[in-house]
Parts: structure tokens; C-alpha cells; sequence
């Protein structure tokens, strides 16, 4: 699906503001902003935590002179089943809160007169949604009747409402509907092979450096070559220009995307982009933050760039489902590598007695979700220079046996998609146990030794985790990448020696952790949990919210920060331990 850009044959109107929004047990409607979360922007406790249906409106005008041309509505991300209407007519529903969706209005808008524009959102998880969760009904005498609870098992706030923009746009009627692209490095010479979707035949492809044609090609499919190519990598990010036009009788339509020509592979103990062994340096990350939510923000976006360039990252993980195109275009000009995962987190009930993998919980209604989740995110997303790898899911029970079946049938689906990235799986299960780890291309594990085992005491991590790391490529010969790591820290709290909860202590710990990491040579990156401080749903276990991050939650350094920053700027992203 490509992403609404506007050229000489294509307007795109972006309908973000402010919109007429209520729940379905309130009749008035209140203002409400788009793209955010509606949980935070008002007063009203009941509203927060609000599970349910709620309603967005608003109104829009079509250019008479569009009547000849294919219109379009476009949602980013809407949590988490949604139902669009145009003019009271029911155009599209979709499942899932994290991807786009669009569908084509031509034949329901009044063309120069007033539209309206309505979305149903149901925020409700269930177990054939990723992520999921289950609605219960607590029936006990120490609760009013009816009395209902959401469940899920991810630690992070269930936020909900329109996250990313909605548009509407309009193509020619022959138009270009997609384009992929890989690129090869072979003998000094880039390779940018492309293939277009589009009912049309004549194509003209043009691919430009700062203006000047270095290729070009015609055809639906083809490939093109760059002599000398500027390649594009972490900390050195270059971007070309392939314009796509489509030269009909009747037809024109022009489409442009910027492109980086690179090479991503595993080999041995190592991660290579364009033969170079890369090491990942960075964070799990949120789309979280104050008042917004999950919500959209460039200003948020950009001031989070420049921290990890200023930290000297060079790599994050889409933690816990895909983040906004506007995102993913940032990592591909700012030259950050990004780990993109599937919003399949929560698969776990962290109880050994009680299984998730079994009929009515994660079966084959979830996973027929969860392949057309990694079909939609690779289709978004596979032109993304920046998009190094696929995670499939995050903490799951992989240890159980109906765990197996379940995440090979994903991961060969997704490596048919996408044979050009390697695949992984977050891990936090004893590399013993898990039955999936031997399904993927490079092994990423999540640990957290000092703070949810053997609290407080530091002098235990290295023992452990350097026994443990090395317990897993014994047994499964791929390079690891320690995916999470970390302490929850208050801003301000300090003591000497080291206590939990401090900055001292997060600081102390994370050095631990990374001094075992240097020692061994499979080791291919660290990620450190979190880049930001971030909001979860009310528990003993967290004082609003994970508070884990390197960063608060509004963007200041903690202490651990500036030992990051030296400990980073001193590793060369390409390194060969």
C-alpha cells in the first residue's frame, strides 16, 4: 500500500484537527483532536479508562473537478476495530490497531458539496486480535452487578482513538496501486530491481541522485543499474529518488519514494549490512507520550531522532507493534536501523499451569490475524531501507507445544513475503525451553537479572547473564542481540550505595550488563529497555507508568543516559569484535 503523496496526477487532502467524537453511552458529541488518544485529553476518569465503542465525525468537501478521478479514504491506525462511514454508507471495517487501511469512496461523495465522514472505533481486545486481550465479567459479591474488567497481558497502556492521520486522496483512474523494490550489490554496481502493481502497461522508471538520472528502465517489471552506488547504512544514510510513471492513452499517473540501496544477510556469528558486521546500539521504544498518547506527533518524532543520534544509537525496535510511516521515513534520512515487530505481544499468561496456545485463546483465528498482520506490515513497509529485520512477536509462551506449529507457520509465511530480511523472535524463556528459536535467523532475548530475579543485588549479573548467553548460541549457532535490559528509575532518586529504583542503580546495572556483552563475539547488539519513560495500566508495580526508560517521559536525560552516550560514541557501528 503506498504511502498518499501528491504529484502532478494526485491530490491528498489531510483531514487532521479537530473532530466531533463520543462513546456510545453518551449522546452529545465533545471536540476531540485527530490524530491522538482520546484517554488523556480530558478530565473524565470514566473516559480514560473507557472500553468500548466510540464515534469520531466530521465533514469534508470533494472537488467537483475530482469526478473524473478514483477517491480514496485513508486511515493510518485506528485502535482496534473500525468501521468507516461515508455520507452514512458503510465502506470498509478493519482489524487491528496499528496498520492502514483505505477504501475506495468514489461512488459515495457528493463531488463539490459537503461530505460527512464517520469512524466506529471498538477499543475491546480479544483473543483473535493482536495484541489481545479478553473482556470479563467479574460475577462475586464484592462487585456490582455487571462490573467488567479488560484483560490483557502487555505492559503497556491500552490507548485508543485515531493514532495516525487520516486523508483523503485521489488518483487517476488507471493508476500505480504499488511498487516494491530490492536492491543487490554486485561488482561496484547497485541493483534496484522493481516490481509495479497497476492495471496499466506502459511504464517509464527513472531513478535520480540529487536530480541527475542515474537509471532508468520501462516496463511493469525491471531491474536498473548504478555504477559507484552511495549506499545507504546506519550513520550514513544516502537516499535516491525512483519516479514511477505510468503513460496510458487516457492515463497518466506519477508516483515518486525516496530508496537507499543496501544489503542485509546473517552469516556465522554476525549481522552484515552491505558485508559489513553491524552492531546494534539503541533501544525498545513507544509510541507514548504525554497528553497524545499514542497519537502522531512530529514534534515528539523528530526530538526523539535527535536524542538517539545525540546518545549515539544507531537502531531501535518497533516495540510492541509497527510505528507510523512518518517514522520509518525519519529512521530511512536519519540512518537509523530499525527492528520492525508484529503487534504480537501479550501471547503469554506467565502462568506454566495455564496454557495460551489452545482453542478459544491463541488458535487459528489468531493466527490467521497474525498472518494477515505480517502480510499488511510487509507490504507497508518492505521499501523501508531502514527496515533491517522482522520480529514476529515479543514474549510469547514459546515454551509450550502448541507454541511450535503456531510461529513456524509465521515465520514461513513471513520469509516468503520477504526473503531479503532476516527474521527473529524476542525471547524470555531459558533457551532450553523455547520451541521456536531454531525457526529464526538471529536470536533476541530479554533479561532482566538484579531487578525481576534476585532483587538488588548487582554482584549476580554477570554470573548469570554471561552463562546464559553463551548457553544459547551453543545450542542455536546464530548471532543474539540482548533486546531488553533495564531498571525502573525515578527521576531525582538518587543514593549511594546503589539501590533500586535510583539512578545509580540503573546506571550500575546497565554497565554490568554491557561488560558481559563486550566479552562475547556472537553478541550483535544491545537494546536497552527503554528509550522513554512510558505509560502502562495502574498496578503496585509501577508508579505511572514503566519507568524504565533512559529518558523520561518528557525527553530529559537521566543519569544512565550520559554513560550511554560515551559508551556508544566509542563503538563504531560496524564492528567486528
Amino acid at each position: 500500500m503506498l504511502y498518499p503523496k501528491e504529484s502532478e496526477t494526485r491530490e491528498v487532502k489531510d483531514l487532521s484537527g479537530v473532530w466531533e467524537f463520543r462513546t456510545e453511552i453518551d449522546k452529545d458529541y465533545i471536540l476531540m483532536p485527530v490524530p491522538a488518544s482520546f484517554n488523556d485529553v480530558t478530565q473524565d476518569i470514566n473516559l480514560r479508562d473507557y472500553i468500548g465503542k466510540v464515534f469520531y465525525k466530521r465533514s469534508f468537501f470533494v472537488p467537483s473537478y475530482w469526478r473524473d478521478k478514483n477517491i480514496f479514504v485513508r486511515i493510518g491506525a485506528a485502535t482496534h476495530s473500525s468501521e468507516v462511514y461515508v455520507n452514512g454508507v458503510l465502506v470498509v471495517k478493519h482489524k487491528g490497531g496499528f496498520l492502514p487501511f483505505e477504501a475506495e469512496i468514489s461512488d459515495y461523495v457528493n463531488y463539490g458539496k459537503e461530505n460527512i465522514l464517520e469512524i466506529v472505533l471498538d477499543n475491546t481486545l480479544t483473543w483473535d486480535i493482536l495484541p489481545p486481550g479478553e473482556l470479563k465479567t467479574i460475577e462475586d459479591n464484592m462487585h456490582p452487578k455487571g462490573y467488567r474488567i479488560l484483560n490483557y497481558y502487555f505492559d503497556f497502556y491500552n490507548y485508543s482513538g485515531i493514532h495516525r492521520p487520516v486523508m483523503i486522496y485521489s488518483t487517476p483512474k488507471v493508476y500505480i496501486k504499488d511498487i516494491s523494490i530490492i536492491t543487490e550489490i554486485v561488482n561496484n554496481f547497485g541493483i534496484v530491481k522493481y516490481s509495479i502493481e497497476s492495471e496499466g502497461k506502459n511504464f517509464h522508471v527513472i531513478l535520480r541522485d540529487k536530480g541527475e538520472i542515474v537509471a532508468e528502465s520501462r516496463g511493469k517489471d525491471g531491474v536498473m543499474e548504478v555504477r559507484s552506488p552511495k549506499l545507504w547504512e546506519p550513520g550514513n544514510s544516502y537516499l535516491y529518488n525512483l519516479e514511477v510513471r505510468l503513460l496510458e492513452k487516457d492515463n497518466f499517473d506519477v508516483y515518486r519514494m525516496e530508496i537507499g540501496i543496501r544489503t542485509v544477510k546473517v552469516e556465522g556469528k554476525q549481522f552484515l549490512i552491505n558485508e559489513k558486521p553491524f552492531y546494534f546500539k539503541g533501544f525498545g521504544k513507544h509510541e507514548d507520550a504525554d497528553i497524545r498518547g499514542k497519537g502522531l506527533d512530529h514534534v515528539i518524532n523528530v526530538k526523539d531522532f535527535n536524542l538517539l543520534k545525540w546518545i549515539g544509537a544507531n537502531s531501535f525496535r518497533t516495540s510492541h507493534y509497527p510505528y507510523s510511516e512518518e517514522i520509518l521515513f525519519l529512521a530511512d534520512k536519519y540512518g537509523i536501523a530499525v527492528i520492525e515487530e508484529a503487534p504480537a505481544v501479550g501471547l503469554n499468561l506467565w502462568n506454566r499451569d495455564e496454557k495460551v496456545f489452545t482453542k478459544g485463546r491463541v488458535d487459528e483465528k489468531t493466527l490467521e490475524h497474525h498472518l494477515e498482520v505480517m502480510r499488511d506490515l510487509i507490504y507497508r513497509d518492505r521499501n523501508h531501507p531502514s527496515v533491517v529485520m522482522w520480529s514476529v512477536a515479543n514474549e510469547a509462551a514459546t515454551y509450550e507445544d502448541g507454541a511450535e506449529e503456531y510461529f513456524k507457520k509465521v515465520i514461513e509465511e513471513t520469509r516468503k513475503l520477504d526473503p531479503t530480511r532476516p527474521i527473529t523472535i524476542v525471547e524470555n524463556v531459558a533457551p532450553k525451553e523455547t520451541k521456536v528459536s531454531k525457526y529464526v535467523d538471529v536470536i533476541c532475548v530479554n533479561r532482566y537479572y538484579s531487578w525481576y530475579t534476585d532483587c538488588g543485588d548487582l554482584s549476580i549479573i554477570e554470573y548469570q547473564l554471561e552463562k546464559e548467553l553463551k548457553e544459547w548460541f551453543e545450542i542455536y549457532k546464530k548471532p543474539l542481540i540482548l533486546s531488553e535490559f533495564g531498571a525502573d528509575t525515578i527521576s531525582g532518586f538518587h543514593s549511594d550505595p546503589p539501590l533500586m529504583f535510583t539512578e545509580e542503580y540503573q546506571q550500575e546495572m546497565i554497565k554490568k550488563f554491557v561488560e558481559v556483552l563486550d566479552k562475547l563475539d556472537f553478541v550483535v547488539g544491545e537494546h536497552v529497555w527503554n528509550f522513554a519513560d512510558f505509560m502502562t495500566k495502574q498496578h503496585i508495580t509501577r508508579v505511572v507508568g514503566n519507568r524504565k526508560g533512559v529518558f523520561t517521559r518528557n525527553r530529559q536525560p537521566k543519569m544512565v543516559a550520559h554513560f550511554l552516550r560515551e559508551r556508544w560514541n566509542k563503538i563504531p557501528n560496524f564492528w567486528k569484535k
